[in-house]
């Protein structure tokens, strides 16, 4: 179970190492077959949507407060499954 200030640190590294997968999976994209390339763009928009909502949650939460995490604790929660889970599913 994530905790508000001993998991913020870790939630930020978290993201920008998926922020840096996602990079790597658009320039492998890039050099993919035209139509492989439609698929992975696909994913990759599906990502990148989940890369912004779990990056939203992340600074909502940072802007409320520490004594706010009950209240956004589930949000973040849910978009760092739901991102983990769509990095989990391009790799399959």
């Amino acid at each position: 179970m994530i905790t508000a200030e001993t998991n913020v640190g870790k939630l930020e590294a978290q993201l920008s190492h998926w922020g840096a997968k996602l990079d790597e999976l658009v320039a492998k994209a890039e050099e993919s077959g035209t139509e492989a390339k439609t698929d992975y763009h696909k994913h990759i928009d599906d990502l990148k949507a989940k890369h912004r909502a779990a990056h939203a949650k992340l600074e909502e939460f940072k802007a409320a407060g520490s004594g706010k995490w009950e209240h956004f604790k589930t949000g973040v929660e849910s978009a760092w499954d739901e991102l983990e889970n769509a990095f989990k599913a391009l790799k399959h």
